[in-house]
């Protein structure tokens, strides 16, 4: 009988037979790690080794420190395009300081309790940046898939494009061979053996056929980029200056955001799979700590990979265990079998990205959100468009920038301002209201609902409705705010100008105010300015008290009876009563 060990936190109940899980989980997702890690790199515009070391420091130090049981971490196939577009303009010992910069920033933001705030970034950007990454990846792929010769990669997808044209007569029948052997086992491989990973085998297959029958025929890793050394890099800290960390700061910045949404969107995936919980400010200071390690042994920066967590997950994972499993399982393996790795052909690459890529283009939703034809699909649209032909630091902003204004736009439609008067035809009349008409209403109580956030997108259409209805100046303003969530420092702006306008020769009444805006209110002093006794809970009870203010003399011979007082109110036998109580007054005063 197994015996329980005395673990606590994310190891609660963990026992021996958890740990054999875990041992065969991790096992497997490092064996589907180790061609991706490689891939990912060249696509990076780095020697494949940098992929693997991310894959072993970053791998244990995401499941030693992060938030979630069953994320793996290491290189991804989001951060290719602007790790690309660092390693083109800075270099790749620039790339090291830009990646520990995004280490700080991450554990930053995670020190801060920000983690929360990632998931106020609009799906629409997340998607079309993500696809624009995938359309990326495949292009920069043809030239290895065809074996094409001389090809520069170039940072801007247009001019990648051009040296593919330029150079398609160099095309290489033998990388198209070993490519097409690649991408054939990697897509069927998993519907005959789910649980073989079929990049290793496509790759290891062709790369067996490519050495027996035509070895000088296509380019190699080795050929390419050199051996690869079967051991971890010593020990050595970026060379930073100032200069460097103001001129790196925005890429850092890009990477940074870019980790922490592919982490926490890896990790809610996770949670969904296992009905688990992560700690989102945990995660994020866990890939902090990764990237500032990882660029430490020459390592490039990682977050959070979906597919593999979710192998992870499906392999039978217990706990991090299998996270830290994985990475030392990579490191026996580099330091095992790392000459043989050098001969694997960059055609057998190719499909795995290519592949890679397919599955992360999100191409059913991206679709689905362009056929609705609303504000998302043009967010969608320039934020793909300008990831695929700028880069992806540019598409972000945009991207944002124009879900904020869309969102700003739509939630000012949201802001009703309706004059409105006492539905009469219900039992209680006071406080229930309905649309005013210029055919009835009263001359001296003007009652509008406001509806909706009162804030600068809507505050200015806001104040001209009021003041638009009442330049007849009725003698009472009340203003039903019941519906009204939110306000800020415009909305109370525009709404100080209104008061402090009508106080001149009325009163404003307020109802239903909510405690958030009551309370900002008193901050900004309009509470006072409007006067304590105003607000009230109920409308009942604000229409009562302005039926108190009323110059009873207008009422007289008034036919609208908007209230139910108003007939009393109009009657002639009302009316000598009302002259006698203005008698009485006069005289009271003299």
């Amino acid at each position: 009988m197994l015996k329980k060990l005395n673990f606590s936190g994310r190891y609660v109940d963990y026992s021996l037979k958890s740990f054999q899980k875990d041992l065969l989980s991790g096992l497997i997702v490092a064996v589907i790690a180790i061609p991706l890690g490689m891939g990912f790199a060249i696509a990076s515009g780095v020697k494949p080794e940098y992929g693997i070391y991310t894959t072993i420091i970053a791998g244990i130090l995401v499941s030693l420190l992060g938030g979630s049981k069953f994320q793996i971490g290491g290189p991804t196939g989001a951060f290719i395009p602007i790790l690309f577009g660092i390693v083109i303009s800075y270099g790749y010992k620039d790339l090291l300081i830009a990646g520990f910069l995004a280490g700080i920033l991450l554990i930053l933001m995670g020190v801060f309790k920000l983690g929360s705030l990632i998931k106020y970034i609009p799906r629409p950007v997340t998607i079309g940046f993500t696809t624009g990454i995938a359309v990326t990846i495949f292009v920069g792929q043809i030239a290895n898939f065809l074996g094409l010769e001389n090809v520069k990669s170039k940072e801007l997808f247009i001019d990648n494009l051009k040296e593919i044209a330029v150079h398609l007569y160099t095309v290489n029948i033998y990388s198209i061979l070993t490519g097409c052997i690649c991408l054939i086992l990697i897509l069927f491989i998993p519907k005959l053996a789910p649980k073989v990973p079929g990049p290793l085998i496509g790759i290891v297959v062709s790369t067996i056929i490519a050495t027996i029958f035509y070895p000088t025929e296509v380019a190699t890793i080795g050929s390419k980029y050199g051996d690869i050394p079967n051991s971890l890099p010593q020990f050595q800290f970026p060379d930073m200056t100032w200069e460097k960390i103001v001129h790196l700061l925005k890429p850092a910045f890009v990477i940074a955001i870019l980790g922490s949404i592919e982490s926490l969107l890896s990790a809610v995936v996770a949670d969904g799979m296992t009905n688990s919980k992560h700690n989102s400010n945990r995660e994020l200071i866990g890939q902090g700590v990764a990237n500032m390690v990882t660029p430490l042994f020459g390592g490039i920066p990682a977050t959070g990979a979906i597919a593999r967590t979710a192998t992870n997950i499906k392999t039978g994972a217990v706990s991090p265990i299998s996270g830290i499993v994985h990475g030392l399982v990579v490191l026996i393996i580099l330091i095992l079998f790392a000459p043989y790795a050098s001969n694997i052909p960059l055609a057998s690459m190719a499909p795995v990205l290519m592949v890679v890529a397919w599955n992360m283009s999100e191409k059913k939703v991206f679709y689905h959100v362009l056929k609705t034809k609303t504000g998302d699909s043009l967010v969608i649209a320039v934020t793909f468009i300008l990831t695929v032909f700028i880069n992806l630091t540019v598409a972000v902003e945009f991207g944002l920038l124009l879900a904020v204004i869309l969102f700003i736009k739509n939630m000012s439609y949201h802001m009703v301002t309706k004059k409105a008067i006492p539905n009469r035809s219900r039992k209680h009349a006071k406080v229930e209201a309905q649309k005013a008409t210029s055919q009835h209403g009263c001359p001296q109580i003007s009652i509008f609902n406001i509806e909706g956030p009162l804030f600068f997108g809507a505050a200015q259409s806001f104040a001209e409705d009021i003041m638009n209805s009442i330049n007849y100046k009725p003698k009472v303003l009340l203003l039903r705010m019941n519906k009204v969530p939110f306000i800020d420092t415009t909305g109370n702006y525009y709404l100080t100008s209104i008061v402090k306008d009508f106080s001149k020769h009325g009163i404003i009444l307020v109802s239903g105010l909510k405690d958030e805006p009551k309370m900002f209110f008193k901050k900004t002093g309009l509470y006072n300015l409007i006067g304590e006794e105003h607000f009230f809970d109920h409308t009942g009870e604000a229409i009562d008290y302005a039926l108190l203010q009323l110059d009873k003399n207008k009422c007289i011979g008034c036919k609208k009876f908007v209230f139910n007082e108003c007939k009393g109110l109009s009657s002639p036998k009302d009316y000598q009563k009302v002259k006698r109580e203005n008698v009485l007054v006069h005289e009271k005063t003299c």
